[in-house]
């Protein structure tokens, strides 16, 4: 896996101060999986091929119907355990064979459902803060106009 590099750190400030001096100018963005998939594995095709392989295992792995056959598969070895009678073998099959196996589809079905209501909250997120940009937008576009008024104004009193 690979981490952030100070390359994307120094990306990250320089698009801070960018936003920092010139907020009339920012467009919000909307990130997305997709986008930040070149710095799990990296963006040569190593990395793209690592982290297609790695996306296509876990949409497999990552349902209930693959959590179904798991628990299938271990109960075909339950009579075994059942028939050596120690509790100590039980207590194996359950931990070794059915818990790993069953459990492991089912949690990545959860972070499934909770990475899309997060996806879901950042599209909203952008969409609002899309909105606040443009109604900022237009607050300044109204402050211009009011302050060009003002200066108008100033103009006449100090004219008469």
């Amino acid at each position: 896996m690979t981490t952030p590099t100070a390359t994307h750190a120094q990306e990250h400030e320089a698009a801070m101060a960018r936003v920092k001096a010139s907020p009339h100018l920012h467009q919000p963005r909307l990130v997305r999986g997709e986008h930040v998939l070149d710095q799990v594995h990296g963006s040569g095709v190593l990395g793209r091929f690592n982290a297609s392989v790695a996306v296509r295992i876990t949409s497999v792995v990552g349902t209930m119907y693959c959590a179904y056959v798991f628990a299938l598969l271990a109960l075909v070895a339950l009579p075994a355990a059942i028939e050596q009678g120690s509790a100590t073998v039980l207590v194996n099959w359950l931990s070794s064979n059915f818990l790993q196996l069953v459990l492991l589809p089912i949690i990545i079905v959860g972070q499934n459902v909770i990475s899309a209501a997060q996806d879901a909250r950042a599209e909203a997120d952008h969409e609002t803060l899309t909105a606040l940009h443009q109604m900022s937008k237009q607050q300044i576009e109204i402050l211009e106009a009011q302050n060009r008024i003002l200066d108008l104004l100033k103009k006449r009193v100090g004219e008469a």
